[in-house]
């Protein structure tokens, strides 16, 4: 679907994502207290040197899936906009800030949990293989072209790099 208001942008890394990323954290750890079991930052903003939307994505662990519907006022009153499970079951979504494009988006799921191994796999995949971190920036970036008015078909587009990044992650551990 295009939206010429929030077109797919990649931006070049910003060594500023990590001490982004550590602000956010501590606030959501303190809002969340025993609530929250473990918080990552992943996505592309999580690996040294790789571009990416300028969006900072963390992982928020909670014990069970039904807990996350708990954090939903503690993260509200943080500025986040709770979204359900946002086509990805398994998962809440929050974003923030509440209008215009995000800063930050929150993918809540249950600490060891398939949403959860995935995404550190992926993570730590592209952060050990610098060449495959290269690959999907340059991925990226012509996809963001491709699709830049549709965020779905960009995401979507993706993946197969992503299926095909994780089975090497996983015949490699």
């Amino acid at each position: 679907m295009a939206d010429a208001r929030n077109p797919v942008e990649i931006a070049e890394y910003d060594p500023a994502w990590p001490a982004d990323y550590e602000r956010e954290a501590a606030l959501i750890v303190a809002a969340l207290g025993d609530l929250l079991l473990e918080i990552e930052h992943v996505g592309s903003t999580a690996v040294p040197g790789l571009g990416a939307k300028p969006v900072i994505d963390i992982m928020a662990g909670v014990r069970a899936f039904a807990d996350g519907e708990r954090c939903v006022a503690p993260l509200e009153a943080l500025g986040y906009l709770y979204k359900g499970e946002a086509d990805v079951p398994g998962r809440h979504y929050f974003r923030k800030p509440l209008d215009g494009p995000a800063s930050y988006h929150i993918h809540m799921a249950e600490l060891g949990g398939d949403f959860w191994r995935r995404h550190l796999l992926f993570r730590d995949y592209l952060r050990a293989h610098p060449d495959a971190a290269r690959d999907y920036y340059e991925l990226k970036l012509r996809l963001a072209e491709e699709h830049r008015l549709d965020r779905l078909a960009y995401t979507e587009a993706k993946t197969g790099f992503i299926e095909s990044a994780l089975a090497e992650a996983v015949r490699g551990a």
